[in-house]
């Protein structure tokens, strides 16, 4: 049992510590997605000025 029990708990903590890093800055990517289609509407608009 314990040599069963083993490489779950190696790769387990690996695979939780990924998936709780993933969901944390699913957030901030989005935030910085949105600002990034923003710059590009500005960068956009400006050129369109002249």
């Amino acid at each position: 049992m314990n040599e069963l029990l083993n490489p779950v708990a190696n790769l387990g903590f690996p695979i939780v510590l990924s998936v709780y890093l993933l969901v944390r800055l699913e957030g901030k990517i989005d935030t910085l997605s949105a600002s990034l289609q923003d710059l590009a509407r500005s960068i956009e608009g400006m050129t369109t000025e002249k």
